[in-house]
């Protein structure tokens, strides 16, 4: 979804058939703030930006996405039509706390697997229509996007691969059929399911909830036989355990937390 129309139905939501506030009220310039009530990371600027456009709105930012912040901070002074600005508040606000939300838990992570060269990625795993929003607020978190749908890589899960007869036979037309620049990720429980894996072509291979010591051994196995391969480990993966799965060499860590366990900062708007 275009931000443009990200941000129109985020304010038809909320908004609805009109504010009863705006019947009552004198339009009038007013100048409002937004204020950090928690420690943070910042996401959202792009989208606020975008609706400011839209509704006319003066911003002074006071901090950009992916900068942290504490709390006390002004982040943000929004000058404009009071009726306006007061229909919106809420929607500035919701955007910024669900982005900002989920760049701060996203940055946690990449601190804790800091200096291995370990790459974080996000998963499939967003709230319906909100996908690109959430993947947007992981990058300004410092993670990196994994496949934004079923369209740009090819992955084979243990459901796909309970359909195909022949793997390798299967990867052969693959190659014909899906775009050139377009990589296959394989799905693999056991080391052995990862040397029919990459023997078949893989580009990309995946442990998913494998041991520490099973990790291990897929990466000796990559190392000494295809080490064009690149490994992602996948599952069970939290804050206490990512660094020790960072350790064992693999290419890059995906979870989908970083997302779906994000707690909502604290922020608010105040009229001066």
């Amino acid at each position: 979804m275009l931000k443009e129309e990200f941000v129109k139905a985020v304010v038809a939501e909320d908004v609805g058939r009109g504010d009863l506030f705006t019947r009552i009220s004198k339009s009038r310039e007013v100048r409002a703030y937004v204020v950090a009530k928690s420690d943070g990371v910042f996401a959202g600027r792009e989208y606020v930006d975008v609706l400011a456009k839209m509704y006319d709105l003066s911003l002074i930012w006071e901090v950009k996405d992916g900068e942290s912040f504490k709390s006390g901070k002004k982040l943000l002074f929004i000058t404009g039509d009071s009726k306006i600005l007061l229909s919106l508040e809420r929607s500035i606000l919701d955007i910024i706390l669900h982005a900002s939300s989920i760049a701060t838990l996203t940055f946690r992570y990449v601190e804790a697997i800091e200096g291995t060269g370990v790459k974080l990625l996000d998963t499939r795993k967003t709230r319906p229509l909100l996908r690109a929003f959430e993947k947007y607020a992981v990058r300004c978190g410092g993670g990196i996007n994994h496949r934004m749908g079923l369209d740009d890589c090819l992955m084979l899960k243990d459901t796909h691969l309970k359909t195909i007869d022949d793997l390798d036979t299967f990867m052969s037309e693959v190659r014909q059929k899906i775009p050139f620049t377009s990589k296959v990720e394989i799905e693999c429980e056991t080391l052995e399911m990862v040397k029919r894996a990459m023997k078949a072509g893989a580009d990309i291979v995946m442990c998913d909830n494998m041991s520490i010591e099973e990790i291990a051994e897929v990466v000796e196995f990559r190392n000494t036989n295809y080490p064009h391969i690149l490994l992602e480990a996948s599952g069970n993966v939290t804050l206490d355990t990512i660094k020790v799965i960072a350790q064992t060499g693999v290419d890059a860590i995906s979870s989908g937390s970083i997302i779906h366990q994000a707690n909502w900062l604290d922020l608010s708007m105040k009229i001066e």
